[in-house]
């Protein structure tokens, strides 16, 4: 320790460092103990719909598809028959509402549904779908509407069926952690009722005030503690779900085994909303462990980004629960647009910046692991500079820059976002390519999950510029393809990357999929132009 003492500029900060033990990132974070400096990122970001509306309009990227003829419009009949099965309260025709449930967060879609339907159990679903199904009436499902795909939203005039109020927690059991949930609950709230029960979410999003499970499970949502836990594919342990003809799959199993069959399951989560509406789930739930500890690092190049990953896995292994990375172009955004926002370190400004923290059950032991690893990496040259937060205050500022950065993208004017998964060592030659591509018309920058190779890749602008989107795409999708990566890591396709399913799957896998949604959806009613290219599902 006196080693590490003598290391100078990084220990200076942290000579009155203690575990944080009620951060946002932590399993025992109380927002309601933070006296308002904890960051609450999905309040900001719903603020910023009125805002975005004003200075950069609709991006309305719908106009390359058309309505498939086939579907029916909805008629006055239709409507008196979804009374008679929801109540008039639950039918909502009101245009103000409606206008928010047509536009996407991004603003970039903006569909033209006069419906939106609430039911508040499985059997309403139920019998909607079943008759949407017989009169051929397109319907999307919607539950937050905090996509980036335009996956939640109508294309067209599709009925919205809004499944907000189905909020029921069922059921958890504590000694196996499994936690039994309808679709509407909102990440937040599973959140806190189960940091009163001594558990966590294995999922942890920046938009969970208003994200609901129901779209995670739907879209495979990965987040920051996917590093630590994996993905929803080894988590959720069942589900309910309501096929485009009114069928009722119970697959709601709370087993961590079970070899009986095809395990369907898996066919749901990540499909949209394609192959059949997500009623309720069954989710394993870890422990909460008091130990939990952020740093945030600087570093000088991108391989010394890569080389810290490798030891912080080696040298924290157990307790390290996210590692993520941005760089300095993402910082600088959010210190010039985000309010109260603040650079942790010290002039001059470092390439890369790292947040790394880790979770455990052992303070003392944790404590001293971290602390040894930082020494080590700063012995090392693999760290420039770094702090570890020394209460909830601070770190709920670091964690404010990482997640606010989408904030200060949107803040900033236009902004393309892609969210690719490549292998860690070409992550940020993509970054750097598309600077070189882009030249000074555009501010590229990189950010991500660094630890489970998910890059976010935005490109800021003023304004909106087909010129420069044309630039943009198609390459930023055949270069991820040639590094063969995927062109959606967390967010989905949804209706903006419906047509670009090729560049990560083969024509054989694409047709087998389409092959399944025609099997389960014959009509095409579930969430159409989303997820596989028309062409193949009309």
């Amino acid at each position: 320790m006196d080693k590490w003492r003598a290391a100078g500029f990084i220990y200076r900060r942290l000579l009155k460092h203690s575990s944080i033990l009620n951060h946002p990132r932590s399993p025992n974070f109380n927002r309601s103990s933070t006296s308002g400096f904890a960051y609450n990122y999905c309040t900001e970001l719903e603020n910023l719909a009125g805002y975005c509306k004003q200075q950069i309009g609709y991006r309305n990227y719908a106009t390359s598809a058309e309505r498939n003829p086939k579907f029916s419009s909805v008629n006055s009949e239709d409507i008196s028959h979804f009374k008679s099965i929801l109540g008039e309260k639950y039918v909502i025709e009101d245009e103000d509402k409606l206008d928010d449930a047509n536009t996407d967060w991004m603003r970039k879609y903006k569909g033209s549904s006069k419906l939106m339907l609430q039911p508040r159990t499985t059997e309403e679903v139920s019998q909607i779908l079943k008759y949407c199904n017989s009169r051929h009436i397109a319907v999307v499902p919607q539950g937050g509407n905090t996509g980036l795909v335009g996956g939640s939203i109508p294309i067209f005039d599709e009925v919205i069926i809004n499944t907000s109020l189905m909020h029921k927690i069922v059921s958890f059991d504590k000694v196996s952690g499994v936690l039994v949930c309808e679709a509407g609950c909102v990440l937040e709230n599973l959140i806190s009722f189960l940091d009163n029960e001594g558990f966590i979410m294995p999922l942890d999003l920046g938009a969970k005030g208003s994200c609901q499970i129901g779209g995670n499970v739907s879209t495979n949502a990965g987040g920051l503690r996917l590093v630590r836990y994996g993905s929803l594919h080894g988590n959720v342990l069942g589900l309910e779900a309501v096929l485009a003809d009114g069928t009722v799959l119970d697959m709601l199993g709370t087993l961590r085994k079970d070899n009986t069959g095809y395990d369907l399951k898996h066919l749901f989560i990540g499909s949209e909303g394609s192959l059949g509406l997500i009623t309720k789930i069954s989710i394993l739930t870890p422990p909460k462990l008091s130990s939990v500890n952020l740093a945030f690092l600087a570093c000088s190049d991108y391989s010394s980004c890569q080389k810290l990953l490798l030891e912080a896995k080696r040298k924290l292994g157990e307790i390290l629960s996210a590692y993520e990375f941005l760089d300095v172009q993402s910082l600088d955004l959010v210190l010039k647009h985000l309010e109260g926002a603040r650079n942790p370190l010290p002039p001059p400004m470092h390439n890369f910046y790292i947040l790394i923290e880790t979770t455990g059950s052992d303070e003392s032991s944790d404590k001293e692991k971290l602390e040894a690893f930082l020494l080590r990496s700063l012995e090392s040259g693999l760290i420039s500079d770094g702090v570890l937060a020394q209460d909830i205050q601070q770190a709920s500022s670091f964690w404010h820059i990482r997640e606010g950065v989408p904030e200060a993208l949107m803040k900033a004017g236009g902004v393309y976002k892609y969210d690719l998964s490549l292998p860690v060592e070409k992550m940020y030659d993509l970054v750097e390519e598309m600077r070189t591509r882009l030249g000074s018309a555009a501010n590229v920058v990189g950010y991500g999950h660094l630890g489970d190779g998910n890059l976010h890749l935005n490109i800021s602008i003023p304004q909106y510029d087909n010129t420069i989107l044309a630039q943009i795409e198609p390459f930023v999708y055949e270069w991820t393809s040639k590094h063969h990566g995927s062109i959606s890591a967390e967010h989905g396709l949804g209706h903006m990357k419906a047509d670009k399913i090729h560049y990560s799957k083969s024509p054989e896998t694409v047709q087998l999929m389409a092959s399944i949604k025609k099997l389960m959806d014959p009509h095409g009613i579930l969430n159409p132009y989303k997820v596989l290219p028309p062409s193949l599902t009309s």
